[in-house]
């Protein structure tokens, strides 16, 4: 079934020619279906990128999804053309009395300052308040995750000595594995991460309001979920395309930067064979599981009725 995407979206010639199938407004108001209504808070530089990245996790569904993208009214980004930003971006204060199905958060490249130091964080706050009213279920990814725990539950983040930069494996916690959120999972999957901070299991633990349900041996916490599904907080970047890790590390290298080779990501660790893809499968059962369950079997026909 098709994502109904704004008119003239770039994504939408992109994942055309991956045969999946988008439609845009136009055709979609033709339709006599309820479709499901997402909100994407895009924080990441490039936004285009990103917007193409999620879309096409999205699109692995049989139901009909209404896509909308939230921008912050105290940050302007500086890598996406700013006729793109008008065209399909709104400000949260023209969103706020709106309600969704779903939402996702994403990650943002602010690790190295400290939550209150962020400039958006008054209204980043603000948003992750909203959500608890407006929203059905709501999936915080990377940075927007940790933030997200700190808002909510006072959970701090950490420092890393070294980038967590990889392809890492991992696994769900004991008693977790027939969560919807994991059916069809392997006992063992892979989750790319990019990330100078962690949040630790002793912080999470002393909250019985959160469960950690996967984690990993080597990248720590990966899935807390909290409210019975209505909030989940996601350390690693499933939604990564194959060549995200290369394009960064090669940008670091360029610039002179310390980095490691991303870990358990090139074939025989030579960045000249190109990436080994492992978590394509996982990406795609993660997020259809979630818009299955914990959205569309939890929301209400009537959107007014999210409470």
């Amino acid at each position: 079934m098709p994502l109904n995407l704004p008119d003239k979206l770039p994504a939408i010639d992109l994942l055309k020619e991956e045969n999946i199938f988008v439609i845009d407004n136009s055709r979609a108001s033709t339709q006599d279906i309820r479709p499901l209504k997402i909100v994407i808070l895009n924080l990441m530089p490039l936004k285009i990128t990103t917007e193409t990245d999620l879309i096409r996790l999205l699109s692995n569904s049989p139901l009909q999804i209404e896509v909308s993208f939230m921008k912050l009214k105290s940050h302007t980004s500086k890598n996406t053309p700013i006729e793109h930003m008008k065209a399909f971006y709104r400000d949260f204060e023209l969103m706020r009395n709106e309600k969704y199905d779903g939402m996702i958060i994403t990650g943002a490249p602010v690790e190295h300052l400290e939550f209150e130091d962020v400039n958006y964080w008054d209204e980043i706050q603000d948003i992750f308040n909203w959500t608890r009213s407006h929203v059905t279920s709501t999936f915080y990814i990377c940075w927007a995750a940790q933030a997200g725990l700190y808002h909510h539950y006072g959970i701090p983040k950490y420092p890393l000595d070294k980038k967590m930069f990889g392809i890492f494996e991992h696994h769900i916690c004991k008693g977790f594995q027939q969560l919807p959120i994991f059916r069809g999972f392997d006992d063992v999957f892979f989750v790319p991460h990019s990330r100078h901070t962690e949040v630790r299991r002793e912080d999470i633990e002393k909250h019985p309001e959160l469960q950690i349900i996967s984690e990993s041996d080597d990248s720590g916490v990966h899935i807390v979920m909290a409210r019975g599904g209505r909030e989940f907080y996601v350390t690693g970047h499933s939604e990564y395309s194959p060549y995200t890790l290369d394009t960064e590390y090669r940008r670091d290298l360029g610039k002179g930067l310390p980095i490691d080779m991303p870990k358990n990501y090139y074939r025989d660790n030579d960045p000249e064979k190109g990436p080994l893809v492992r978590w394509r499968s996982v990406a795609n059962l993660l997020f259809s599981n979630w818009m299955n369950y914990y959205v569309y079997q939890e929301t209400p026909y009537d959107i007014n009725l999210i409470k």
